[in-house]
């Protein structure tokens, strides 16, 4: 069975934002693109998480977690591994925290800091749902030839490095007198 697209079940404005998208030159286009694929593989996953009970934000975080292999994470270098923002992530650990997935523990230097770990509950989750990310991840990329995932998802790392980098370095706008 095909998923159909997201834009496709709505009205025809997003199929005329897309339109018109594509009619942008390259570099004008790339959040829109940027933003179509997050959504779509968003969805897609959540659609195939439904029964889970596990959004993509919590799959992201159990799957931290797990490759921080119990070592102390503190819910700061989660915010930055996930390139989030703080509030967003301490309310998602509070809801995982009450879902029994996570827990949080004081940090054995830095009184202020809380350690983030996960509970049984969510490594079962996690060894589960990886099996969902990883069938995802390469379906969507098996639209590529197989000698061009690599080389797309380095590619997709520096873009999305350049685009953090110019976050932390905001750079005035037209207009602004710069």
């Amino acid at each position: 069975m095909k998923t159909r697209s997201p834009f496709r079940r709505r009205s025809a404005a997003p199929e005329s934002a897309r339109e018109l998208s594509a009619a942008l030159p390259g570099p004008r286009r790339l959040p829109a693109l940027l933003r179509r694929a997050w959504h779509g593989l968003n969805q897609a996953f959540r659609h195939r998480a439904a029964s889970s009970g596990i959004t993509p934000d919590q799959y992201i975080v159990l799957r931290i977690l797990n490759q921080s292999g119990g070592s102390c994470l503190t819910q700061g270098a989660l915010v930055e591994a996930m390139s989030s923002d703080p509030n967003t992530v301490a309310s998602l650990v509070r809801r995982m925290e009450r879902q029994g997935l996570v827990r949080r523990r004081p940090h054995p230097r830095d009184g202020r800091a809380r350690c983030l770990s996960l509970l049984p509950a969510g490594r079962r989750k996690f060894a589960r749902l990886r099996r969902v990310a990883h069938g995802l991840q390469a379906e969507v990329l098996s639209v590529l030839a197989a000698e061009e995932r690599a080389p797309f998802l380095s590619q997709l790392d520096k873009l999305a490095q350049a685009c953090w980098e110019r976050a932390d370095s905001p750079r005035p706008g037209p207009g602004s007198g710069g």
